[in-house]
């Protein structure tokens, strides 16, 4: 069946024409329960080959929890990058398809026993850290593993701040490093992280800036590190243009030559960089309704099995089925399946009119969205589909 939707020149500079051409491509020829989330594998090896080429001495680590679906992991795998996991699920899911112990980092500072002895046994050797409990745990399932603190940094214009509940400034981070090697630990680096989506290129500068002024730090009391871990925060579009993964890697390469040690190791963390842009979340209309003058919209995903980060204010951009009579824009409230009042994507957006049973593509939704979603109310969790 010929599907007929209403694109526009904005939406082929939110996600590539080949990502939305194979999705829809897709469509017209399979006949599939809504929601699934389709996943262009092409968009990811292209993030693959870019995300640290422009970073000298870099090692890229994928953020499993961006979307640890299985068929990602494996394709990840395969083009040969690292992974980042923060607990002993992830730790599974890299085991099961055999991923080397030494292409695995932890940088959650807040490790749960059952992950460290997991990862103890697995042979994980690099943990961040940020408090004085977390050293005494890790010295006492791993003892002599690289450690690498937590530094707190500014992330102003990052639409998903992380800087409140994680990190630490400089003198108790100093204090963290001296700490880590009394307790048999090996302190080997700093890292940092400037905010998931981080649309603000100089956060990277003072981030840096403070990690310097750490490095100087440990040097004086003789501390010799050798890595430097920038984490994640580059960002891909949603509704607008951002900055250029290049160009973040440019200045961030030229500030490291700049400030560092020529032989500084660096790692680098993308989750939503490398599976944002390539997804598609596809999901049909389930209802229609005028309350209060406004119209409502109910599609069969919500914040609870897939869209969270709407919650937290990631607003993305739509591609609506639709009748080509019906393509007179109206303002809209779209909403969830679920009979929970809370369950409200966005309001205001400018839509065409779609059918009940039409469907409407959520474009750049790779990140994020299965790793969140739940089966509340009993919907189920939407399927990951590799194309």
């Amino acid at each position: 069946m010929l599907r007929t939707f209403k694109i526009e020149k904005y939406h082929t500079e939110i996600v590539s024409k080949a990502t939305l051409f194979k999705a829809l491509k897709y469509l017209d020829k399979k006949e599939t329960d809504t929601p699934f989330l389709l996943i262009d594998s092409e968009k990811i090896r292209e993030k693959v080959s870019v995300i640290g080429r422009n970073i000298k001495n870099s090692k890229v680590f994928y953020a499993v929890k961006a979307n640890p679906d299985i068929g990602i992991i494996r394709f990840v795998n395969k083009l040969g990058m690292g992974f980042e996991i923060a607990s002993e699920g992830e730790l599974s899911l890299l085991s099961s398809i055999g991923v080397k112990p030494a292409r695995i980092i932890s940088s959650n500072p807040v490790k749960s026993f059952k992950f460290l002895r997991m990862a103890a046994s697995y042979g994980v050797n690099y943990f961040a850290y940020d408090s004085r409990d977390e050293v005494d745990k890790i010295a006492d399932f791993i003892p002599g593993c690289n450690v690498y603190v937590r530094l707190s940094v500014p992330n102003e214009g990052s639409e998903w701040p992380l800087s409140k509940k994680f990190g630490v400034e400089l003198d108790e981070a100093a204090a963290l490093l001296s700490y880590a090697g009394e307790k048999g630990l090996n302190p080997v680096g700093i890292t940092f992280h400037v905010g998931s989506q981080c649309t603000n290129i100089y956060n990277w500068n003072s981030a840096l800036d403070k990690a310097k002024a750490l490095w100087d730090i440990a040097d004086r009391k003789g501390i010799r590190l050798n890595l430097l871990n920038i984490g994640g925060g580059y960002p891909i579009k949603y509704t607008k243009n951002v900055i250029e993964v290049d160009d973040i890697d440019r200045n961030v390469n030229n500030l490291i030559q700049e400030k560092f040690p020529q032989d500084i190791k660096i790692f680098i963390e993308p989750g939503r960089a490398v599976v944002g842009d390539a997804g598609i979340f596809v999901t049909s209309v389930i209802g229609k309704a005028e309350r209060a003058d406004e119209n409502w919209l109910y599609i069969d995903v919500g914040v609870f099995n897939g869209l969270m980060e709407s919650i937290g204010g990631i607003k993305y951009s739509y591609i609506v089925e639709t009748e080509r009579e019906k393509r007179v824009k109206k303002k809209w409230t779209l909403a969830g399946p679920s009979c929970d009042s809370f369950d409200v994507i966005e309001k205001g957006i400018a839509l065409s009119e779609p059918a009940i049973q039409g469907l409407l593509l959520i474009l750049s939704s790779g990140a994020y969205t299965i790793s969140y979603a739940s089966e509340f109310n009993g919907f189920s969790i939407p399927k990951t589909v590799l194309i």
